[in-house]
């Protein structure tokens, strides 16, 4: 992760994008927007997608995923970018370390999926999963 995009090509952690536009009600609008690089950037904004709002619009430009956000208040910016900035940095650590575990496993990304799936199969068949976590019912 790489900071906030000033606009003027760098990027500087602390910095913020902002300037008006045009908001809802006549009243101008504030944006903002954040570049970060990755290594694998679609995953981080996949990762990212179902905590992103209407105000959002995060896409992918090489190796950075760049998220514009626009509010009509600098309050209601700044709490958006703060929200998104705490998301995009557990989004990062998530992907690194999966990638870090794929790496050990000797798997990409692809592979690992089905093949994980197939290894939890065969160690325990009685694993019955009764949530999205890692809970287990007991018989």
């Amino acid at each position: 992760m790489n900071g906030i995009d000033d606009g003027a090509g760098g990027d500087h952690a602390g910095d913020t994008d902002a300037h008006p536009g045009d908001g809802a009600g006549g009243r101008p609008a504030r944006t903002a927007t954040v570049r970060t690089r990755h290594d694998d950037p679609e995953l981080v904004r996949d990762a990212l997608a179902p905590d992103n709002t209407d105000s959002m619009d995060a896409r992918v430009d090489d190796d950075a995923v760049v998220c514009s956000i626009e509010r009509e208040t600098t309050g209601g910016l700044q709490s958006t970018v703060d929200d998104y900035l705490v998301n995009l940095q557990v989004a990062d650590r998530l992907v690194d370390r999966g990638a870090e575990h794929r790496h050990m496993a000797g798997e990409t990304r692809d592979e690992g999926r089905s093949r994980s799936r197939d290894r939890d199969r065969d160690v325990d068949p009685t694993n019955r999963q009764t949530t999205d976590t890692d809970t287990t019912h007991q018989t």
